[in-house]
């Protein structure tokens, strides 16, 4: 059985087109969110992360944007790309751009497109395909796909221009519309923080360890801004670290083992860059005596088998590495 999704692109002036795209998967497909809007003004990633930005060309019109889940996926990114970007072709799009990870630009050419928020759309940051396309009218799609163990997940973006509104389609019979589950959240669900240790313990710890866990900071899930709020450890790190301008750590970012390894460093590097970042901007520590690096998965506190364990994996640790 082919699972369908419908892509919904007005017919224009285009003479490749007879109806609405239809773009079939081999495998089951849950659909886990979309976003309908019109009219917009929607930026598509037409080449690699430069180093400051991702190039894109903006384009006006109606907006469907689309994710979806695969199940039992033993195929590639590759694998489930090719197929769909045939169909598009078949539809008379014309590839622009298309790159994988890190030739991409990895963690910053993902955290430049706009996706729908986890849990409806999941990016391994170290394994993901990207695809954008146009038609002879200047209608624009792109394709986001990524992997994780045996589930395939795809993100379809089209604008097209001219258009007043969009038209949701009526579920085909062979797609699953993921509905009797608890309502989507439409933004990132913040990732429950352990009980935090006791901030006036800090110094103590680390100069008796030569490190101590961040205990009480809260990040989005899969992403690597640090929520707002008052961190206890951070004024408790602050204050420590104002006492003598020699001291010198590093913040290091962990992760739990899910998704790929080089998806997980990156992520947790940035995760103590926002945490250095937030140490200077508000409590005035100088930046010279923090670095900020990330060890990914490679070392757990606990089992990964289980959520509670994968929890306590997901961390920031203060390492000390010199002393006055």
């Amino acid at each position: 059985m082919q699972t369908r999704l419908i892509l919904l692109l007005a017919l224009t002036a285009a003479p490749a087109w007879a109806g609405p795209v239809t773009l079939g998967f081999s495998v089951p497909a849950t659909q886990t969110g979309e976003r309908v809007e019109a009219p917009v003004r929607h930026g598509f990633a037409i080449a690699a992360f430069d180093g400051a930005e991702v190039p894109k060309r903006v384009v006006e019109g109606a907006l469907d944007m689309r994710a979806y889940r695969l199940d039992g996926v033993r195929d590639n990114t590759l694998a489930l790309m090719l197929p769909l970007q045939a169909q598009l072709a078949e539809a008379g799009f014309t590839p622009l751009f298309d790159c994988q990870t890190t030739a991409c630009g990895g963690f910053d050419f993902r955290f430049g497109l706009e996706v729908l928020a986890e849990p409806q759309m999941h990016v391994d940051l170290g394994d993901f395909r990207y695809l954008v396309a146009e038609n002879p009218s200047g209608d624009m799609v792109s394709l986001l796909i990524s992997k994780a163990a045996d589930q395939g997940f795809v993100q379809v973006t089209s604008v097209t221009k001219g258009v007043a509104a969009v038209q949701t389609p009526a579920p085909q019979a062979d797609v699953t519309i993921a509905a009797s589950a608890p309502a989507l959240p439409t933004a990132p669900i913040p990732e429950a923080a352990p009980e935090a240790a006791a901030p006036g313990s800090l110094a103590e710890q680390v100069l008796a360890t030569g490190s101590a866990a961040l205990e009480d900071l809260i990040f989005a899930s899969g992403k690597a801004t640090l929520e707002e709020g008052e961190y206890p450890s951070l004024a408790a790190l602050a204050a420590w670290l104002q006492t003598d301008p020699a001291l010198r750590v590093t913040l290091v970012g962990h992760t739990d083992a899910t998704g790929s390894l080089a998806g997980n460093v990156a992520l947790s590097r940035q995760r103590a860059v926002a945490v250095r970042e937030r140490l200077m901007a508000k409590h005035g520590v100088a930046g010279g005596q923090m670095d900020a690096q990330g060890a990914g998965y490679l070392a757990p506190r606990a089992s990964n088998q289980t959520p509670e364990g994968r929890q306590k994996n997901r961390r920031v640790e203060v390492m000390l590495t010199s002393t006055p």
